[in-house]
């Protein structure tokens, strides 16, 4: 999760890298740290808290000129966020500094082997094992860096993204990844790397991204990328398609209500392009063929936290228009359980950041059982898309904000062409059917603006309850994964209980949390399509008023069957109901937003939090 940059070229490394740092500090703002090479001695500062805290120290303790540096904003998993534990983390012998991100699994074992040897060891953090590691590892490989690196890592175990830095080698920037990002931008005379292309897009678009056991040497000429066996290992070269405004506020208070406003032009974006020359649909990168997905008879979908939810709606869209059985399941707990996986199961993989380590681990489970792994990402070049059998993207462009909301849109919109491919490809549905539903789907956009330009009273809403204990959310159908995401949102940013269930299941159980005056959700599908749903949870909408809880319901316009029963009433346009979770979405992101700002919180950056989770 941590977020890393480092920089070697001509400009000041320190503003490079701090630079950086804000760009990448959705990733972990437990503390911050640099390190930059001045002549032949390191010079280090580190500070618990958010980048503002270092930048405040770096004010009144400033770092000599250096056109050498790494630097770090930590998600804490070894040791307490503090000035101790914060990266980076200084060799014994005050030669080498390093930064982390991930855990390496046998640290206490090196630990203890260092502590035998002598080495005295200052803070809680498996990172700060590495730095000793090299240090001693150096001298006996003539002081070169990228090999010791190559010999350390080697000796580690679990996920890990390192970047070092020598005072005797001041021109050079080193760094390993096994199943952890770490991407090289390539510049004129300089060169730069970095956790998420974001942290160096101002300075140029030329990216590589590095393979699983890599080790990249970079100076300001040259970039040499090897195995950690020291063979040279082939590149992957992309151009970032974004520029650094995009990754910008754009005139917002937050990232947050930036990135929902984007909502619109993201879901476009992602349906743009998708009908090839001969009229049919296509993915990004296909590298299954028609044969091979005519034989699929089963799709797990694996996703963890939003995600996950958009893999829940996306159920109901490839089941119906595909025939083909379709579960979901929370990567963290998918290959824990020994699924059954063959040849003909197709895995769809979905991650916004294609960082997400659980995820990960599932996708390859999969792949070692034979199965088909079809990747959903908003991310070019890195680990999961590289390892898949296909990959759509979601081309959302960067989501800053903690708490995802266009990604959420996007994913949801990428699994329905999916679920069309396929469907095109096995012939469940003619042509004009599935254009029919993409005209549909092209519609959304705009609606998806409707309802932003009329969510000021689901602020107003969010302000009223801002002293309310809990809210509970509940739909029925594509409702209820859309109730679940609600939740969610409000859990992440306002820290406050918030519980999604199907509509259904209230009387089994959580009726027992009605009280007088508590604030329910209900998602209500549209009148038109499944009327017996709807008939159902307009009766469930009066359980809840019996009880005396208050009602907030989303519901399509022209649906005056739950005015009698609704204290609060937020109208969707008129849409298809699977595609409603596009609209029904977009209220209940705003509403969390608010209710966290009026609660004093930070809505970009929730607390224990980070964007991109890459340990298990």
């Amino acid at each position: 999760m941590c977020g890393i940059v480092g920089y070697v070229g001509e400009k000041q490394a320190l503003t490079v890298v701090v630079e950086g740092l804000r760009r990448l500090e959705y990733r972990g703002y437990d503390s911050a740290g640099v390190a930059v090479v001045c002549g032949d001695r390191l010079e280090t500062r580190k500070k618990a808290g958010k980048l503002a805290n270092l930048e405040v120290l770096l004010g009144s303790d400033p770092l000599p000129a250096s056109t050498t540096g790494i630097g770090h904003t930590r998600w804490a998993t070894h040791g307490a966020p503090n000035d101790v534990n914060a990266h980076p983390h200084v060799s014994e012998d005050g030669r080498i500094a390093v930064i982390h991100n991930g855990i390496i699994e046998n640290f206490a074992e090196l630990r203890a082997e260092l502590a035998a040897d002598g080495v005295l060891l200052t803070s809680e953090t498996d990172t700060e094992v590495v730095a000793h590691l090299l240090a001693a590892q150096s001298p006996l490989v003539g002081g070169d860096l990228a090999e010791a690196m190559r010999q350390v890592c080697r000796r580690l175990e679990g996920a890990f993204t390192l970047v070092a830095i020598d005072s005797e080698q001041p021109n050079l920037v080193v760094g390993a990844r096994r199943n952890s990002p770490l991407v090289v931008g390539r510049g004129e005379g300089e060169n730069f790397l970095a956790s998420d292309v974001s942290a160096f897009i101002a300075y140029t678009r030329e990216a590589i991204e590095l393979g699983q056991d890599q080790v990249v040497a970079l100076t300001p000429e040259s970039i040499v990328v090897t195995t950690f066996d020291g063979e040279p290992a082939e590149i992957s070269e992309f151009t970032v398609t974004w520029d650094a405004s995009a990754a910008e506020k754009g005139g917002y208070d937050t990232f947050m209500l930036k990135e929902i406003a984007e909502q619109p032009r993201a879901v476009a974006d992602t349906l743009r392009g998708r009908i090839g020359r001969e009229g049919l649909l296509q993915l990004d990168e296909m590298r299954l063929g028609d044969v091979e997905l005519r034989e699929i008879d089963k799709i797990i979908i694996i996703a963890c936290g939003t995600a996950y939810h958009a893999g829940l709606i996306a159920k109901y869209a490839i089941e119906h228009w595909t025939r083909i059985p379709c579960e979901v399941e929370l990567a963290s707990e998918f290959r824990y359980r020994d699924p059954i996986l063959d040849r003909q199961t197709l895995v769809v993989a979905i991650s916004q950041s294609v960082e997400t380590m659980d995820t990960l681990m599932a996708m390859r489970h999969a792949r070692e059982q034979g199965s088909r792994v079809l990747a959903i990402c908003n991310t070019q070049g890195s680990t999961i898309p590289r390892e898949s059998d296909a990959v759509l993207y979601t081309h959302a462009g960067p989501e800053v904000a903690v708490a995802s909301t266009k990604a959420f849109l996007t994913q949801v919109v990428a699994c329905y062409l999916v679920a069309l491919y396929l469907a095109q490809v096995r012939g469940n549905k003619f042509g004009d059917e599935i254009v029919a539903i993409l005209r549909q789907l092209s519609d959304m956009p705009q609606k998806i603006d409707l309802m932003l330009d009329t969510v000021e009273p689901v602020r107003e809403l969010a302000r009223a309850f801002v002293h309310a204990r809990s809210v509970l959310f509940i739909g029925r159908h594509v409702g209820y994964p859309v109730a679940l995401e609600g939740a969610l949102k409000l859990k992440e940013l306002a820290y406050m209980h918030a519980e999604g269930f199907a509509a259904g299941e209230l009387k089994h159980g959580p009726i027992a949390l009605l009280e007088e005056g508590l604030p329910v959700i209900v998602v209500v599908p549209s009148p038109r399509g499944r009327s017996v749903i709807h008939e159902k949870i307009v009766s469930n909408i009066q359980e809840v008023r019996a009880r005396g809880a208050l009602t907030i319901v989303i519901a399509e316009e022209g649906d005056e069957s739950v005015t009698p029963y609704a204290d609060h009433i937020i109208r969707v346009p008129e849409c298809p109901t699977l595609m409603q979770p596009l609209l029904a979405t977009v209220p209940l992101q705003v509403f969390a937003c608010e209710m966290a700002t009026a609660k004093g919180h930070d809505v970009d950056q929730p607390r224990n939090l980070a964007k991109s989770v890459t340990v298990e």
